[in-house]
């Protein structure tokens, strides 16, 4: 009978192990290298970083970078940037950004509604089950989805920066977070104890609009009062002069944007087995205006994902997207490549999970939010890289733009927000079927949790 393996790490395992490793020269190299240096900058590819250029066949125009500072809004500076390059057109201008601030207020007191409403749905559910200490963790993140910020658009419209420009709490959103969500955990245990001492629904709901008084003064102090009008004037880069006078958030939209904001659907490409191709999806407690619409996503292969991007950016549209945007990252260089660190070399061992299985065990879910702006295309019209407009300041990458090879576009591109018209027909007829509904932790709502 062989023996049984031992269970604890036995002495000899550890004489072996260090025999092993001061048996191989390059461990020693390694380790000397590792321990005086960042493993990345150890593992960066040269070969890819000198082969990596920001030239594309198709590029949209370049806008000056944004910087979200730290926090977490990257799909608000995206989804604004998107939008952006319609209004500079629209304006004529040949600089312009939109407030953030002013998208972020609303979506953190819609978000806190909607946590109240979310706890008042759940009132006999149990305090320690996952559920319930899920809708805890994190009830106003800085994270959001495509769908989300339709919404907000949808009821609040959008200002100019200058109207409610950045303040120190809209870029290092965390000391105003931690107390906000502070007050909701209080006012989720009020809410309960209520409920158990038998008030009624309307009595519930009553006491929550007090609640919200509370936080729309919290968010005022923070991030300043949104303007519910204002006087609007400017020169084009023409330097003609326009005056609009006064002009409401949703006015300014509609006159100066535009936006056909239901011309869009969310792909998604997720190869996990509990997600079929060609159904739509959704998460459950995933969304911030309670009377919006909910987050759609219809799962494709990537060949449909892909071919997608490719035909919107061939009609110069930009495009948002959601991504896992710290693996294979060269951060200062602005390269994101399969192949930009070795770290197979560095260990001496391969990294070989796929996209699934990084998924399925919490390897890679949406990080992170950014904007596709250029493709770079083969003779025979496939992919060689894209051009990414990101929200991390100008002073990464090309001025602020990023490029990402067609692998990593494979590996850790999660979703993509398209304009309907650049979809098969039999897709558009999945977009009006009820979506399956997934769990609130499910990977897929990773990027509206983040923080």
């Amino acid at each position: 009978m062989g023996s049984i393996p031992s269970t604890y790490i036995r002495a000899e395992q550890l004489a072996a192990f260090a025999d092993a490793f001061n048996s191989s020269p390059k461990n020693r190299l390694s380790m000397n290298a590792v321990t005086k240096n960042p493993v990345h900058s150890v593992a960066l590819n040269r070969t890819v970083v000198a082969g990596t250029d920001h030239t594309f066949s198709h590029k949209l125009p370049s806008n000056k970078a944004t910087a979200q500072e730290h926090s977490g809004r990257c799909w608000l500076f995206s989804g604004l940037n998107v939008l952006r390059a319609k209004a500079i057109k629209n304006l004529n201008m040949k600089e312009f950004e939109l407030s953030q601030s002013y998208q972020m207020f609303w979506d953190k007191l819609e978000k806190s509604n909607y946590f109240l409403e979310s706890v008042i749905s759940t009132l006999d559910e149990p305090i320690d089950g996952r559920l319930f200490m899920f809708l805890l963790k994190d009830p106003i993140q800085d994270g959001g989805q495509w769908d989300m910020f339709i919404n907000l658009i949808k009821k609040y419209g959008v200002v100019p920066k200058a109207v409610m420009p950045e303040t120190e709490s809209s870029s290092n959103s965390r000391v105003m977070n931690f107390l906000i969500t502070k007050k909701l955990r209080e006012y989720a245990a009020e809410l309960r104890r209520l409920h158990a001492q038998g008030k009624g629904i309307d009595a519930l709901r009553t006491r929550k609009g007090e609640m919200l008084s509370v936080i729309y003064r919290m968010l005022c102090i923070h991030l300043g009062q949104p303007p519910q009008r204002f006087f609007w004037q400017w020169h084009d880069k023409d330097e003609e002069f326009h005056r609009a006078g006064e002009i409401t958030p949703r006015e300014f939209f509609e006159r100066y944007v535009n936006y056909d904001l239901d011309s869009i659907a969310c792909l998604i490409n997720c190869p996990t087995v509990d997600k079929p191709f060609n159904k739509l999806y959704t998460v459950e407690y995933l969304g911030n205006v309670v009377d919006g619409g909910i987050v759609r996503y219809l799962n494709v292969e990537m060949s449909v994902f892909k071919q997608a991007a490719v035909e919107m950016i061939k009609a110069k549209k930009p495009i948002w997207f959601g991504c896992d945007v710290g693996k294979m990252m060269e951060r200062d260089l602005g390269i994101l490549d399969m192949e930009v660190y070795d770290y197979g070399l560095v260990y001496d061992t391969e990294f070989k999970s796929d996209k699934a299985e990084r998924v399925n065990y919490g390897q890679s879910v949406m990080t992170h939010a950014m904007v596709l702006t250029g493709v770079d295309l083969d003779e025979s019209g496939a992919p060689r890289k894209w051009r990414v407009e990101n929200s991390w300041g100008d002073k990464l990458g090309d001025k602020g733009f990023f490029v990402m090879s067609d692998r990593w576009f494979d590996e850790f591109m999660y979703e993509v927000a398209i304009e309907k018209r650049f979809l098969d027909p039999k897709l558009l007829t999945v977009l009006d079927t009820e979506p399956i509904k997934l769990h609130p932790w499910d990977p897929m709502g990773s990027l509206a949790i983040a923080a």
